[in-house]
């Protein structure tokens, strides 16, 4: 992939002003009550470690790894649990940290093992970037950074080939440009 061919979409002081906005919004609804912050790897890592910066409320951050796309530039439309470990949420206040819900087979799978397993006092998913244009499920995030067209997205966790995770800006780049 050509680096140089990427688009800006949203530059760091874009991505960071908007985190500050959704901490503001999670710490108005949660106030002083404990938050147990499930982040999903590999993805949302970094907005979860920016977001959580934002957060007052007690707060225990939790680590799971879903895979849909298998390095390609479309989801495989299958979900897989590589690592779905958590503690016990029962009448736990639960926040999902996720970077994309794209066609929503990851949320919804998700959002389905949690209310399968658990009776959580609150579960709400909050996600960086919402590509409502692909849904293909019901599910949508609770809160939302940006919503985003049909692009193929990379940088700020969003990657191409496990590449470019590391950028501070969320770019695009055409699918024929990744020849």
């Amino acid at each position: 992939m050509d680096i140089n061919k990427l688009k800006i979409l949203f530059d760091e002081n874009q991505i960071q002003e908007r985190i500050k906005e959704i901490g503001n919004e999670l710490n108005k609804l949660y106030g002083e009550e404990e938050v147990i912050a499930v982040c999903v790897l590999k993805g949302a890592v970094m907005f979860a470690a920016d977001l959580v910066k934002h957060l007052k409320m007690p707060l225990k951050l939790e680590f799971i790894r879903l895979s849909s796309y298998n390095g390609g530039t479309s989801t495989s439309g299958k979900v897989n649990a590589v690592n779905i470990a958590l503690p016990d949420l029962n009448e736990k206040n639960v926040l999902i940290i996720e970077d994309i819900v794209d066609t929503g087979l990851t949320a919804k799978f998700l959002l389905d093992f949690i209310n399968c397993n658990f009776h959580t006092k609150s579960t709400k998913f909050c996600s960086l970037l919402d590509k409502k244009v692909t849904r293909l499920t019901d599910v949508d995030p609770d809160y939302y950074g940006f919503e985003v067209d049909d692009k193929f997205l990379i940088g700020y966790g969003l990657d191409y080939d496990g590449f470019y995770r590391n950028l501070k800006y969320i770019g695009y780049i055409d699918k024929s440009d990744l020849e």
